[in-house]
């Protein structure tokens, strides 16, 4: 190890009390979305819920996440930082509570619901307030952040299937108590702005509104929308036709999650700074589409359809990461702004797709969701490729590198 590198280590880890406790918080909010997949067959059958019933606890999530995503902006330039974060963790542990303690779906489906509410807060804000605190500068500060974003990926479904071996119930129990860790650290070890100190200016309600009739932030936001059907379909529709149970479902999507976040903060970048991203995007949704359509003629060879789902996820985390690049790069909109829209529309797509997907399944057999998730990728190719002039834009260099870490932090599905 270089001097260099061994004082950038250094300063990466040389942090305030303050930065870690917003980061052990960000490693909790980004592990919810994969936290419920090792258990939704646990639920189904404990609570004498149908596939597509269970499916509403990810489609209530995202689909409140996603509305949430297009106010985020406007709130948390209004209460700071601070008082968003604590409000969307006060969220976070009350329905997660309120869910483990639940008797019946709906319940779970309804706080699972504000959960997502919770969630769009935390993680609308968590980047701004590391970079706001940290020591070593913006690039130390980037790198912690996106390694509190690849451990929650990865972590969250092993978790849930460690605990969910035991109970359905545990997994929200351990969110609750974990989040209820981070809500009183933040709440001693981070300082509040002041009245006017990097207090940001208010940004309007209707801005991210606004800036999906920017044509090429608009054809972003529709393929991403298709993308994240598919998304959806490999990470919440799986766990049915896989058979596992909770540990087993809870390390084969172990194995996606850390697929996902290493090619997401190392491969991604490496693909992007040597071809055009558009290049990129054509060639990872293309990918895609071919490892959907491989998952549905594996779906009943176990040991084929986990090779799918793992290596699935290494095209995701390429797509995630230059997706809401070119996002970035599509206008001259505020970041925050940008970001906002172009999330609200995709984490729509997420909620659709796992409802639809099981659905799909009961009328026309397992293979179908997977088949129909390729071409919902497919869709996203077509899009790209047909937008090309539009698109022109995205394939020029990144403003730098905290635009690129907070345009990041919004697309990601969590």
């Amino acid at each position: 190890m270089t001097a260099a590198s061994d004082g950038g280590m250094r300063s990466i880890l040389t942090q305030p009390k303050s930065v870690w406790a917003v980061a052990f918080a960000a490693v909790i909010a980004f592990m919810g979305i994969g936290l419920v997949d090792p258990i939704l067959p646990s639920i189904a059958a404990d609570l004498d819920a149908t596939p597509t019933e269970t499916e509403m606890l990810f489609t209530s999530y995202l689909a409140v996440t996603g509305v949430a995503m297009f106010f985020t902006s406007w709130l948390s330039s209004r209460l700071g930082a601070k008082r968003t974060l604590m409000f969307g963790l006060a969220l976070i542990v009350l329905f997660a509570l309120f869910a483990a303690l639940s008797n019946n779906v709906e319940a779970v489906i309804g706080f699972r619901a504000g959960w997502g509410l919770g969630n769009a807060l935390f993680i609308s804000t968590a980047l701004a307030t590391i970079v706001g605190a940290a020591s070593g500068g913006s690039s130390a500060a980037i790198i912690l952040y996106e390694a509190a974003l690849g451990l929650g990926i990865a972590i969250g479904p092993l978790l849930g299937g460690l605990l969910g071996h035991i109970s359905w119930r545990g997994p929200f129990f351990g969110t609750a108590v974990l989040m209820a860790i981070g809500f009183i650290a933040i709440l001693t070890l981070l300082k509040s702005e002041g009245k006017d100190e990097n207090r940001p200016a208010p940004i309007a309600l209707s801005a991210p509104f606004k800036a999906l009739a920017r044509p090429a932030l608009g054809l972003l936001a529709i393929a991403a929308l298709f993308y994240n059907m598919a998304f959806f379909v490999l990470l919440a529709y799986s766990p049915f036709p896989l058979g596992l149970d909770a540990l087993g479902l809870g390390f084969t999507f172990f194995g996606w999650g850390v697929g996902l976040a290493l090619t997401s903060v190392f491969v991604a970048p490496m693909l992007s700074a040597r071809l055009h991203r558009t290049t990129v995007l054509r060639l990872a949704l293309s990918l895609l589409t071919l490892t959907l359509v491989a998952a549905g003629f594996s779906v009943h060879s176990m040991p084929a359809l986990i090779c799918c789902i793992v290596f699935g996820g290494l095209v995701l985390g390429v797509l995630n990461t230059v997706l809401t690049e070119s996002v970035m790069e599509a206008t001259d909109l505020p970041r925050s702004v940008a970001s906002s829209a172009y999330s609200g529309v995709r984490f729509v797509g997420g909620a659709i797709a796992p409802t639809a997907a099981t659905a799909l399944a009961e009328v026309f057999g397992d293979p179908v969701p997977y088949f129909a998730a390729a071409g919902a990728a497919l869709i996203s190719v077509v899009v790209v490729f047909a937008g090309h002039r539009v698109l022109r834009r995205v394939n020029t260099s990144i403003s730098s590198e905290l635009e690129e870490a907070e345009a990041i932090a919004a697309g990601e599905p969590s």
